[in-house]
């Protein structure tokens, strides 16, 4: 029935074909590296909408020296006197590279824009000039992938209690996340304006609809690798050398250093 709201993804199936996909990933990063291909990939969205946990996933098996995440930090003085997007132009891939961007150039279009930290000229600046700067990097031969992680107003208040409530998520949550309850709708406006100027045939926004954190997870890795045209790469042919005889090495008496008291053995 149309506008029913999906299943729950099981854990046993969400873990079968996450480890599948995130196979396929690695072919993907070894296709990068051989081609010498660039790709950026933006996550976006609201907050507590799934994105960081999705780009873990993404990036939790790939080499660090191929795929980076790029997550910037509030701008200095100095940045904020440059052209905007300036700084995020240094985080981009070179030959060989996979960029993800959790959160992105689009931070002017949103928290910026609804929490006045931009100005409207700026603001109007940037959506002029956000479709321009996308299509010379997609001219420039950038696999360019940006992707909208949509969460409802109740998922994403049961999330925030959960951080609120869990000591290890406390750390996400902050003053600007709780912000984001009393200005929905500002950000709503906010994003479908966005949309409607950055939605471009040379770089068009995927929504990924993200109550269910495991469904969201799947989707969006499924369409980047449906979206790149990479193809297996066979890796190298190595063979385990034979372990060379012994010349007499002996090492040094264990009391002349210092070990990590055995704490497991106290459980």
């Amino acid at each position: 029935m149309a506008g029913r709201k999906a299943a729950k993804v099981p854990r046993k199936v969400y873990e079968r074909e996450l480890l599948r996909l995130q196979t396929e990933l690695v072919q993907l990063q070894e296709w990068v590296r051989a081609e010498g291909a660039r790709l950026v990939v933006v996550f976006e969205g609201r907050d507590a909408a799934g994105k960081g946990g999705t780009i873990k996933r993404v990036a939790e098996h790939l080499n660090p020296r191929v795929a980076r995440i790029a997550a910037l930090p509030t701008p200095t003085e100095r940045e904020r006197s440059q052209w905007y997007f300036q700084r995020y132009v240094t985080h981009l891939p070179a030959a060989g590279e996979i960029v993800l961007f959790d959160r992105s150039w689009y931070n002017r279009a949103g928290v910026e824009h609804v929490m006045g930290f931009c100005t409207k000229e700026e603001h109007l600046r940037f959506l002029h000039q956000c479709p321009i700067f996308e299509r010379m990097l997609v001219e420039d031969g950038i696999l360019l992938r940006k992707y909208w992680f949509s969460v409802s107003d109740t998922e994403q208040q049961e999330r925030f209690r959960r951080r609120l409530e869990d000591p290890l998520r406390r750390w996400k949550l902050s003053p600007m996340d709780l912000e984001s309850i009393t200005h929905w709708e500002a950000y709503s406006r906010a994003k479908d304006e966005m949309m409607v100027h950055t939605d471009i045939p040379e770089a068009p926004w995927y929504v990924v609809e993200s109550d269910d954190k495991r469904r969201a997870r799947l989707n969006m890795i499924a369409h980047l690798l449906d979206s790149v045209p990479y193809h297996d790469v066979p890796p190298p042919s190595l063979k385990l050398p034979e372990r060379p005889e012994s010349t007499g090495y002996e090492r040094p008496p264990r009391e002349l250093r210092t070990y990590v008291p055995d704490h497991a053995a106290n459980l």
